[in-house]
């Protein structure tokens, strides 16, 4: 037997209300660009809308101009999805709380996740949104997965709790002592004072 072996989401498909809803929340609130649009070709009642959430991946909502948005919380049964998270910079993030608010569009406000913030707030149909924002850059030529593994292996080996700023300031140095070479003997810390 032999896995079937993934390499990243090709994309997410959402149950939606009507069209214009969708476009306002996915281009006019979160700018991710509205790319393509078909008739869903599995159901001729539905239009299915495509979004580009940054990454060239694409998140794809179904439509149809007789439902409205229920604005109550999506179910969180199990096999339910519980929220959907983006990716967004340092620079934006910190405008997110005064855009909602602009909107008056409920939110947690910043958590702090250790390794990344997030605010969350719902869509028009309920579905909890996540917009997160990473506390580090991965070393060139890694990824910010190689980096929460790194960290995670040293946040259990030290007995702490969870991934904060230690942990990954540690992980990138290994991944970067692992991975760029030196004509240096010792590679240790050094005091040149």
């Amino acid at each position: 037997m032999r896995r079937i072996q993934a390499q990243g989401v090709h994309h997410i498909t959402l149950t939606g209300a009507d069209r214009q809803t969708s476009i306002d929340f996915w281009e006019g609130l979160l700018g991710m660009p509205f790319v393509f649009e078909q008739p869903n070709l599995d159901d001729p009642d539905e239009g299915h809308l495509y979004f580009d959430p940054g990454d060239g991946r694409l998140i794809t909502i179904f439509t149809n101009e007789a439902r409205k948005p229920l604005h109550r919380r999506t179910p969180t049964d199990p096999g339910c999805v519980h929220h959907i998270a983006f990716n967004v910079s340092r620079a934006v993030f910190l405008q997110v709380e005064q855009r909602l608010d602009e909107r008056h569009i409920a939110h947690s406000g910043v958590r702090d996740r250790g390794f990344m913030d997030s605010i969350y707030f719902k869509d028009p149909l309920g579905l909890l949104i996540e917009l997160a924002c990473y506390r580090f850059e991965p070393p060139a030529g890694c990824t910010h997965a190689e980096v929460m593994i790194r960290a995670h292996r040293i946040r259990v080996e030290r007995g702490d709790h969870h991934i904060d700023a230690e942990h990954l300031a540690d992980a990138i140095e290994a991944l970067v002592d692992d991975r760029q070479p030196s004509l240096s003997a010792y590679r240790g810390p050094a005091d040149p004072y």
